[in-house]
């Protein structure tokens, strides 16, 4: 493997920030204490959760008693989708194909007990049709859950637009809940749940280059959830356990970063993605980009996930070449590639055969370089054409 490395995998996880370690490493080595203790160690903890409960509200523009800290992004979205009451007349969830395996396990789960659940389908780019969404909604419909970017095509859904269409169906008095996994959108481009109406929104530390087990849950005001876990009522009652204080203080670390350079962010890695997917589409013939395109002005695109994919390879086996140059990129979803193989977001999008065994995924984070994007480009089109020598794939015109 050579020497120098290339990390284009952070949709999966991010590498923290030098202060976030710190600040993790600070509140273990110091502020130990329980922070629901009267004390001394128990005050100094309770500070530092109200410090990053504020700096998490403040990147997404609302109250801080309007955020509930949880174990991850995952346990954020079962706290919505599980916990979100269904009304005395309410039984029917609407919710996308395309969406993370945590909503849609929690919504099979749902099922079980007699919840019904409508999942539309997505247009080739990934994208749902918001007057699908409007001819779905029932009288019985309690819940709409549509996640704003999606973790392995880089697809952003018309929230607004969605807005518009929950917003008139909630006239007359109608009982609804939005829900929005903006796990991906966090930190890269602006996330204000409370500027879309939305109701309930989940995200992770870890993808914004905080701690691995630590996520939140904005909770609007007047929203009735019931707890997935009964304890000692921490968290406005809604998530029971004793914080983990370390890791909120370092997601708060993270949290003040986004509430700075959200928006900059956005500005910085979209040209980086477009360089990217631009210069392996010139550098290698055949291959296709899955996801919405990369024009300037387009509001569908994601400005961190490329998706391509290489006809007559599996992207495993990309992936493992790119790793022996130093790069790491992933095959789709890491909550998912090893437990169902095969993208259930390409297949949704009509992606089939060897497009669709051929997918890799390439995720770009505010620490990527343009000079990390040309070497990565230069390398893959090494790489698929030594690959396509070696499996004897007839693909000609490679332009390195």
């Amino acid at each position: 493997m050579t020497g120098r490395q290339v990390y284009l995998d952070n949709s999966a996880t991010t590498c923290p920030y030098p202060a976030v370690i710190r600040a993790v490493v600070e509140a273990m080595e110091e502020h130990y204490g329980n922070p629901s203790s009267l004390h001394k160690k128990g005050v100094e903890a309770g500070r530092l959760l109200s410090q990053a409960r504020e700096a998490v509200a403040t990147s997404l523009g609302v109250s801080p008693s309007e955020i509930v800290f949880t174990g991850g992004g995952t346990e954020a979205i079962n706290l919505a989708i599980k916990g979100a009451l269904p009304g005395r007349h309410g039984r029917h969830v609407v919710t996308t194909a395309v969406e993370h395996p945590a909503v849609l396990s929690a919504l099979e789960q749902l099922k079980e007990q007699g919840v019904e659940v409508t999942v539309l389908p997505v247009d080739g780019q990934g994208v749902v049709d918001p007057q699908q969404l409007q001819e779905a909604l029932r009288e019985e419909t309690y819940l709409v859950s549509v996640m704003y970017v999606n973790n392995e095509v880089g697809a952003v859904q018309p929230l607004e637009e969605i807005s518009v269409v929950l917003a008139g169906f909630r006239k007359g008095g109608r009982k609804l809940l939005w829900h929005v996994d903006a796990v991906q959108a966090y930190g890269k481009m602006p996330v204000l749940p409370g500027e879309l109406g939305v109701d309930l929104l989940s995200v992770s530390a870890h993808k914004v280059h905080g701690p691995k087990g630590v996520g939140a849950l904005y909770v609007a005001p007047h929203t009735q959830l019931r707890p997935l876990v009964a304890g000692g009522g921490q968290e406005h009652g809604w998530r029971s356990g004793t914080e983990n204080v370390p890791g909120i203080a370092g997601f708060g670390v993270a949290a003040a970063v986004i509430a700075r350079e959200a928006r900059g962010a956005q500005g910085k890695l979209f040209p980086l993605k477009k360089k990217l997917v631009e210069g392996i589409l010139a550098a290698v013939p055949g291959v296709l980009l899955n996801g919405p395109p990369c024009h300037q002005n387009s509001s569908r695109c994601a400005p961190h996930i490329a998706n391509l994919s290489f006809p007559g390879l599996r992207g495993e086996i990309v992936l493992h070449s790119l790793e022996e140059r130093g790069i790491y990129v992933s095959t789709g979803s890491a909550c998912a590639s090893r437990k169902n193989p095969g993208s259930h977001v390409l297949k949704a999008m009509g992606v089939k055969g060897d497009l669709l065994e051929g997918a890799v995924r390439f995720s770009l984070s505010p620490k990527t370089t343009e000079e990390e994007i040309d070497y990565v480009v230069e390398q893959t089109a090494a790489v698929v054409q030594e690959l396509y020598a070696l499996y004897g794939v007839k693909k000609i015109g490679f332009r390195p």
